[in-house]
């Protein structure tokens, strides 16, 4: 299978969630995260805001900011993104994002990145809208954070079909599974692995 064939069908996937079905998932799903990044250290995360078809974390990142944590968004810049700190007003960017406004602070650093899933291959890698942006901004960055990825629906495949420059996840979580990565990219054996939550 392609990664293009592959990512058509979990597009397929999460665009079929029921509507009526969407608040109950969003908000498991933004609970199971909100317990993960509790235990995982560190107070820099960077999040998203959502498209269409991705998890609506937007409760989580109000949370998140009122509890101190410093809380950062991608702004689009070429072919990739910065991170700026998460505020408003917000405003509306290329392909529909919403954005904050740019900030002229150097941030390089991060803790936790959480990163939206199309699809996630055998090495746990990712499958997104085929633009590039995560992967040339993971590529810039001088440690690799702990990498969580969210799927509204779950969309995994059993073969390798990602390049090897393509952004891996430590943890995927979805509304109702956790999976931990088993493994590392060094010896190309970064599966992912089902666990039981402890929420």
């Amino acid at each position: 299978m392609t990664k293009a064939a592959f990512r058509d069908i979990c597009l397929n996937k999460q665009r079929s969630v029921w509507e009526h079905n969407r608040l109950e998932r969003d908000k498991r799903l933004c609970d199971a995260l909100y317990a993960e990044v509790r235990t995982s250290g560190g107070k820099d995360i960077l999040l998203f805001w959502p498209l269409g078809s991705e998890p609506d974390l937007r409760p989580l990142l109000h949370r998140l900011r009122r509890e101190g944590w410093n809380v950062y968004l991608p702004f689009m810049v070429g072919a990739s993104f910065l991170m700026v700190p998460f505020r408003y007003p917000m405003f509306r960017k290329n392909f529909g994002i919403y954005e904050p406004g740019f900030s002229n602070r150097n941030i390089k650093k991060i803790d936790i990145a959480v990163v939206p899933a199309v699809g996630v291959d055998a090495q746990a890698r990712r499958i997104g809208f085929g633009k590039g942006m995560y992967d040339r901004f993971f590529a810039r960055l001088n440690r690799k954070p702990k990498t969580i990825f969210v799927q509204l629906e779950e969309c995994m495949t059993n073969e390798k079909i990602c390049d090897d420059y393509d952004v891996s996840a430590d943890v995927l979580l979805t509304p109702s599974a956790r999976y931990e990565a088993a493994g590392t990219i060094h010896d190309k054996r970064n599966t992912l692995r089902r666990r039981d939550r402890h929420y």
